[in-house]
This record gives structure tokens, C-alpha cells and sequence, in this order.
């Protein structure tokens, strides 16, 4: 939906130029961007390993809870063999540890982890940020940041709330934060999650600085069961997102907005003109002929990326977001949305050539924005080692993988909820924001489960794009994807009443039936929703592998949060808070 808005002059313009980091540069052209991406060589950087931390300790040689210290700092960091060294910010146990992303915390299942996170970042930001859309300001200075563990299963209090930031050295802290160490049962199932900064109205620049970084949470029965590919070398995090770049190396995120008249700053998506892969910039990887376990993280802030291998070669997913799939599926192509996670094999044994590119193939904004050039279109660079592999891969693939005891259907459920999403226009077609349900994240809270319940949320997309949704502290499954039909005639009755029911909703969602893909089909964090239709969600509030409780109290202070993962909707302001009750 496109609801028009008359454009008003902006208060805080005038902060603008102070408060949001320092004063506008000359406006930078998208030739000139282009340019400099043009200008990096594709494939003359290895891809990195990121750095492990364990969140857990060995007493008697068993695991136990382990306690970790992650700063996030202000550094320099190479994102390109010809690019000059760029600042960002960055999560390590120091300043010279520190890299983008992150390093990998690897958990065990069952096993708590203890984290705290510590800023030590500067008094302003690197990048300008817009104080017209509800935004952590510090009364003091310095870059409000809180640690969020997507997919994670964990107290409130833990969760990285967005009111819950923190300056450096705690001398600001917002107004739902409570604690500095974070409590990581890891209850989850074994799966793939991620750590990012999730600051009120800056979780699109502090990722875009760098605070990103992998989770992996093992099953070592599990683990051994499946002999799927293992070891640092043959299973690998491939961390994704976009950047551009000025000609200093600097990073380049826009100064003025679409609408600045009303947003100073805001711009509704961020697409970078490099693809970066682990921190580099179109790197390589030097494989054996053999098969390997790659762990995809979209990591960008609004890019869809849609992956498919060069040379024709399959996926196999075995997992979704932090799920398994029932079975592994082959797929020659992979989509993620933003924050979407892909547990795949690649089998490099069968391949016919030597060198295999990760090609992307998404128009943005997706799906139906622009073509991808021969920039975006390139991801990484696989370069295949001939002969046998050095030692014999008697990793396996197996015919099924994980069934949790939890099913996708109706039955059970205690509520069914009708989430609607809404872009803001004005008269010339311009974005200004987005909500859900009409309503900011300031309003009070409207969706209040209950905690060990089953709901059943109708997602209804009135916008042009695809949009990410991301509830914390759930796992949800689509079930079903159906077109809206006359939707200027239900476009009109929403901008109207904003009431599904009183729009008589049924007589809309009549349209053609899109099957949800196969590789899924799973218990997941992120499930996409598509535009001018309504999506059943099936979404959990309990331990989905044994249909349990949550063994905290999840109804406590200062709750969870919705939204739309494409950064810069959650940001302004599509994104709504979320409150368990017993």
C-alpha cells in the first residue's frame, strides 16, 4: 500500500549537521561509486576465516558454561588488496583481534554461554544517521549500541532490545537496559544464527560499520550422527552483504535523503556496489575435490541475493535458518533475504571445470527493482585443486535429517493475528516510513502471546517489495502464500479503517496460490513476505525440537520486538514491540 503524506519541514533539521556525525561532504555521484567498485580486481583476495570464541569451557573434559568479554572498536580494516584501509567498527576480544564480521562464537547445545558485550567505540559516529526517525540520542555523546543474537532463545533482558543501548563504558545506557552481561542458554536446536548491533533508529548504520558477526550452536551427537562435512576447512561461515566505497576507502553511506524535507538522512534501502564476502571484497577459495559444508549469512541491510554456481553445479541444503531440513534438498539456485540463513553442500567432486563463480541473479529492491550489473552480479570465486583430495572425504549426505517434534499446522493454535504492512508516500511517490499494523513502535504493545502457545499470524504485504519478517525469540514456518486479488479496492478500505476484518479480508485472498519452497519448509527466523499478498505463518512460543516451554521466564521486562529485517524499514519505523504473557 502507498499512502500519500504531505511532506512538513523537518524539526531537527539543523541537528542534522552536528548531532549526526560531522558535517555533509560534497555529494558523491553513482558513477563515481561505480567507478571505484569497478576499479577493485574480482577474486585477487583469499576469503578470510573469522576468529573463533568458545562459549563454553572444559571441567574434567566435559563442556560447561563458558563466560566471554566482545568488545566492539573503531579500527582499520582491509576490505580489498587495492582499496585503501577503511575505518569501521568491529567486534573482538580487542582492538587489534577485531574484524568484520565478528568472530564466530561457537556454543553447544545446552551448555550456557555468559557474554558481555562492551562498547568502546568513539564519540561520534563514522556515518550519518537521520534524528528525524526515532533514534537512541545520548544526552553525553558517543554511539549507542546493544547486541541482539538472532534466532536466539533467551530472557528478555538479554535480548538487545532496541531502548536497551549503552555508550562506551556504560556512561549512557538507554532506558530498558538492565544488565551488561548477556545470559545464552543455548535451548535452541543446533542451527546457524548471527550477532549484530540493534540500537533504536541505527541498526542500519552500525551493520553497515561493521557490527556483524556469526553463531553456530553444535550438537556433538547430532554432529557425529549426520557426518556431515566437518572441520575448520571443510565447514565454513560465508558472511554476504554489500558496501560501496569512496576512492579513500572510506565507507560510503548517503548524506541527504530521498524526502529531506521530512528525513534529512533516510533513504528507504542501501545497496553497495560491492559484494563482500567474510570482509573481502570478490574473494576466492581454494577447495578440494571433495565435498564441503558452507553456512550462508545474508548479511546485508536491504539486498536480496539470489546464488546460484557457475558452472551449473547443485546446492544440497540440509538447513534453514537455525533449523535442519526434514531432508536435504537439491536446489540450483538459493534466495536469502536479508539476515536469511542456507546450510548447504556443494560437492566440487562432480565438478567438470576447475573454477566455479558464485554468481547473484536478485533485482533490487526485490523482486522487482533493478537488474544486477557485472558488479553485484558476482559474488566469490571457487578454485577447485586438481586430483584427489589430500585426504579421502568420507563425510556423508544422508537421505533425511532432522524431524523436531513440533508440526506447521493450525491445529493448537490458541489466536490467529492479522499483521499488515504499509509504505508511506508522498504525492510524487516518494517513501517516508513504514508500519505495521498503522502503528510506530512507540504505540503500546498489541501483540502479547502467550508464553509455550501456538498462533497463527495472517501477514498481509500492501507494499511493492518483499519484506524479511524477523520475530524474536519465535520460530515460525509459512505455510501458505496467496495472491490478493482487487487490491486497490482493499487498499482503499485499509487506508481507511486499517482492520482486516471490517475490509472483509477473506473476499480478497482469493488469488493464485504460491507454494512455499521446499528448502523452507523448516522451523526459521526470517520468512518472506511477499507483496500484494497474505502469508500464513505458523509461529511458536515454546522449544520447537521437544514442544516444551521456554525454561525462563519469558513474560518478563522489557519484552521482545517484530520487524521487518530490511534495515532501514525497521528503522523508520517498521518494526513494533512484542510482550509474552503467562
Amino acid at each position: 500500500m502507498r499512502i500519500e503524506v504531505v511532506p512538513l519541514l523537518a524539526l531537527l533539521v539543523a541537528i542534522c549537521s552536528g548531532a549526526a556525525s560531522q558535517a555533509a561532504p560534497p555529494p558523491v555521484t553513482d558513477a563515481a561509486l561505480t567507478q571505484v567498485a569497478a576499479s577493485l580486481q574480482m577474486f585477487v583476495d583469499e576469503l578470510p576465516q573469522m576468529p573463533k570464541l568458545y562459549g563454553f569451557s572444559l571441567r574434567a573434559g566435559k563442556p560447561a558454561p563458558g563466560n566471554l568479554v566482545v568488545g566492539m572498536f573503531e579500527k582499520k580494516w582491509k576490505f580489498h588488496r587495492d582499496l585503501p584501509a577503511t575505518t569501521v567498527f568491529a567486534f573482538g576480544t580487542s582492538a587489534e583481534d577485531a574484524t568484520v564480521p565478528g568472530p564466530t562464537i561457537e556454543a553447544i547445545q545446552g551448555i550456557p554461554a555468559y557474554v558481555t558485550w562492551q562498547n568502546h567505540l568513539p564519540q561520534s559516529h563514522i556515518l550519518p544517521w537521520d534524528p528525524t526517525i526515532p533514534t537512541a540520542i545520548p544526552k553525553n555523546g558517543g554511539v549507542p549500541t546493544v547486541v541482539h543474537l538472532h534466532g536466539g532463545i533467551h530472557e528478555p533482558q538479554s535480548d538487545g532490545h532496541p531502548d536497551a543501548w549503552f555508550t562506551s563504558n556504560f556512561r549512557e545506557t538507554g532506558p530498558t537496559w538492565s544488565k551488561a552481561t548477556y545470559s545464552y542458554p543455548n535451548v535452541h536446536h543446533s542451527g546457524n544464527f548471527w550477532y549484530h548491533d540493534h540500537a533504536k533508529g541505527l541498526t542500519r548504520v552500525n551493520l553497515l560499520a561493521g557490527l556483524i558477526g556469526p553463531y553456530v550452536i553444535r550438537n556433538p551427537v547430532l554432529d557425529a550422527y549426520l557426518n556431515l562435512p566437518s572441520g575448520p576447512e571443510f565447514d565454513r561461515h560465508l558472511m554476504i552483504f554489500d558496501r560501496s566505497f569512496n576512492r579513500d576507502g572510506s565507507l560510503y553511506m548517503n548524506y541527504t535523503g530521498v524526502v529531506p524535507s521530512i528525513h534529512p538522512q533516510w533513504q528507504p534501502e542501501y545497496f553497495g556496489h560491492a559484494i563482500v564476502v567474510n570482509g573481502k571484497a570478490w574473494p576466492y577459495l581454494k577447495v578440494q575435490r571433495r565435498k564441503y559444508r558452507f553456512r550462508i549469512i545474508n548479511a546485508a541491510n536491504a539486498r536480496y541475493f539470489s546464488l546460484s554456481l557457475s558452472n551449473g553445479l547443485p546446492f544440497i541444503q540440509v538447513g534453514s535458518d537455525g533449523s535442519y531440513l526434514p531432508s536435504p534438498v537439491q536446489t540450483q539456485t538459493v534466495v536469502l533475504a536479508p539476515a536469511e540463513i542456507a546450510d548447504v553442500i556443494i560437492d566440487f567432486s562432480t565438478s567438470s571445470v576447475n573454477e566455479i563463480v558464485v554468481n547473484n541473479n536478485a533485482p533490487y529492491p526485490y523482486p522487482g527493482g533493478s537488474s544486477v550489473d557485472q558488479l553485484n552480479s558476482k559474488v566469490m570465486k571457487f578454485i577447485i585443486a586438481p586430483g584427489k583430495p589430500k585426504v579421502p572425504d568420507t563425510s556423508k549426505i544422508p537421505t533425511s535429517l532432522v524431524s523436531y517434534r513440533a508440526t506447521p499446522t493450525v491445529d493448537g493454535a490458541v489466536k490467529k493475528r492479522y499483521i499488515v504492512f504499509y509504505e508511506y508516500m508522498t504525492p510524487s511517490g516518494d517513501p517516508t516510513h513504514f508500519l505495521i499494523n498503522g502503528k510506530k513502535f512507540s504505540d503500546p504493545v498489541t501483540e502479547t502471546p502467550k508464553s509455550g502457545s501456538t498462533e497463527v499470524w495472517e501477514v498481509i504485504n500492501l507494499t511493492g517489495d518483499d519484506h524479511p519478517l524477523h520475530v524474536h525469540l519465535a520460530t515460525f514456518q509459512a505455510i501458505k502464500v496467496q495472491d490478493l486479488v482487487n487490491v486497490a479496492q482493499f487498499n482503499s478500505c485499509m487506508t481507511t479503517k486499517n482492520d482486516a476484518i471490517a475490509c472483509n479480508v477473506a473476499s480478497y485472498v482469493t488469488g493464485k496460490l504460491t507454494e512455499v519452497p521446499r528448502n523452507e519448509r523448516t522451523w526459521k527466523n526470517i520468512v518472506k513476505i511477499a507483496p500484494n499478498t497474505q502469508t500464513t505463518v505458523v509461529i511458536k512460543f515454546n522449544l520447537v525440537d521437544t514442544n516444551s516451554p521456554f525454561p525462563f521466564d519469558a513474560t518478563a521486562e522489557p519484552g521482545y520486538v517484530y520487524h521487518c529485517h530490511i534495515l532501514d524499514h525497521e528503522d523508520n519505523v517498521m518494526i513494533r514491540p512484542l510482550k509474552l504473557t503467562s
